[in-house]
């Protein structure tokens, strides 16, 4: 067999074995050094140790379990419930008034912490017994928990955007800006769809009683004050110093994990059982992106030294596509990819193959990061694999069907395709804010 075909070879057997549930890493890894012996002989080792070196030496890439300690900090120093409370009262005059406190929360939370299993789980602990208790649509109201907590893949820190600008050869903090205004304005559109079915129809997200509403303002500010100013403060102290230039991603990071200690001391939950958990947790996430990226480059640099690289791109060439025609066909591609796959995994092993292409037709590369984020993030959304609405089901109250948060989750993939095309239309949407900041390339 030529090399060639055994890269094409290694690359189906890797998306079915991903599809059997193999693990991941170990997969890419295993076919890498099978085939690459086969096809390049003992070289392949060489290249194993290289391609391992090459991931490890990456300071970029050390931001990702800082920004993760951060975010597990956050999330257990009880600044968000606070928050929460504090938003709904000042909303609880309006139908639906607890869906806009957990969506307005849920993008000040991701702009804390990129981890969107730990906020559709933290959001789905305050919101989804107290929308129940309400007398909220079920599906309404887990629609609104899985879309706001998956807020963080695209809004900043986000750690997809890390590795993306890791595996493109970009500037991590021109993504960040670039990210920032399609971010929010897709948080417009949830709160626009929130707001528009409430109102027409009040009885899926009924306004809160008026005793519960009668606060003092006093209290409504003070609640403001310790749960919104804390969470702000950071937030602007770790973006704005990046953004800046002030701090790189990973000094930045560090500078966040500071700040949520700092955080957790204040609000007296500070323990040695919490930083244990969180360091756990940061290990356990961090582990796992670290095996893909090994697993993922030793995969790619075998599946390039056989030729297979070469083969897909004179495939994609032999399409006779223009450049509108091959960005909407890699978008495609993407969203067809989240159905069974995880973004990690999409990230990882698929985008390279599209990305030297992209760069070869003068496509932008920070705008085209945005917009495949954007499309990423509907692999949350999207069953039968969906994540966000298995890391809700874990802690909804009992009763609760799948069915019926998978229900609730879809129009909010209509909302990230409308916003796909927005940015599609308008690359302006992504580019104007780093240029702005950084200077046109």
């Amino acid at each position: 067999m030529s090399p060639e075909a055994l890269g094409i070879a290694m690359l189906a057997l890797m998306v079915v074995a991903i599809l059997i549930g193999f693990p991941t890493a170990f997969t890419l890894m295993a076919l890498g050094v099978t085939f690459g012996f086969l096809g390049i002989g003992f070289v392949v080792f060489d290249l194993v140790v290289q391609r391992t070196f090459f991931v490890m030496q990456n300071d970029v890439l050390v931001s990702i379990p800082l920004f993760l300690f951060m975010g597990y900090l956050v999330e257990r120093a009880g600044i968000v419930d606070k928050l929460f409370k504090s938003v709904q009262l000042l909303m609880g005059g309006l139908p639906g008034a607890l869906a806009i406190a957990t969506l307005l929360t849920g993008a000040l939370f991701a702009t804390a912490t990129g981890i969107v299993g730990a906020s559709v789980t933290l959001l789905g602990l305050l919101a989804l017994p107290a929308m129940i208790r309400r007398g909220y649509n079920v599906s309404f109201g887990s629609g609104v928990i899985v879309a706001a907590g998956t807020l963080g893949i695209l809004i900043p820190p986000s750690v997809l955007l890390i590795l993306y600008g890791f595996i493109a050869g970009v500037s991590v903090p021109r993504l960040y800006a670039a990210a920032f205004i399609p971010g929010f304005i897709l948080v417009g559109f949830y709160l626009v769809y929130i707001i528009f079915r409430a109102w027409r129809n009040p009885s899926i997200a009924p306004a809160l009683p008026t005793e519960e509403r009668i606060v003092p303002i006093p209290q409504i500010i003070k609640m403001l004050i310790t749960g919104l100013l804390p969470i702000l403060t950071l937030i602007l102290f770790v973006l704005g110093a990046i953004f800046f230039g002030i701090a790189t991603p990973t000094e930045a990071a560090a500078l966040g994990s500071l700040g949520g200690l700092l955080l957790a001391a204040g609000h007296r939950k500070l323990t040695f059982s919490m930083l244990r958990e969180s360091v756990f947790l940061t290990l356990r996430a961090s582990a796992m992106v670290g095996w893909l990226l090994v697993g993922s480059s030793i995969f790619a640099a075998v599946f390039a030294r056989l030729g297979g690289a070469a083969v897909v791109g004179e495939f994609l060439d032999g399409l006779g596509l223009d450049t509108v025609q091959f960005v909407i066909l890699v978008q495609v591609v993407i969203f067809l990819l989240g159905w069974p796959l995880e973004w990690t995994e999409i990230t990882i092993i698929f985008l390279p193959l599209f990305l030297p292409l992209l760069q070869a037709n003068g496509v932008d590369l920070v705008w085209f990061g945005v917009l495949a984020s954007l499309n990423m993030q509907t692999a949350f959304l999207s069953p039968p694999v969906a994540m966000s609405a298995y890391y809700l089901m874990n802690v909804a109250p009992k009763g609760i069907l799948l069915n019926q948060i998978f229900k609730g989750m879809y129009p909010y993939i209509v909302l990230q395709i409308a916003a796909m095309v927005l940015l599609y239309l308008f690359p302006a949407l992504a580019t104007w804010l780093p240029n702005l900041v950084y200077g046109e390339r």
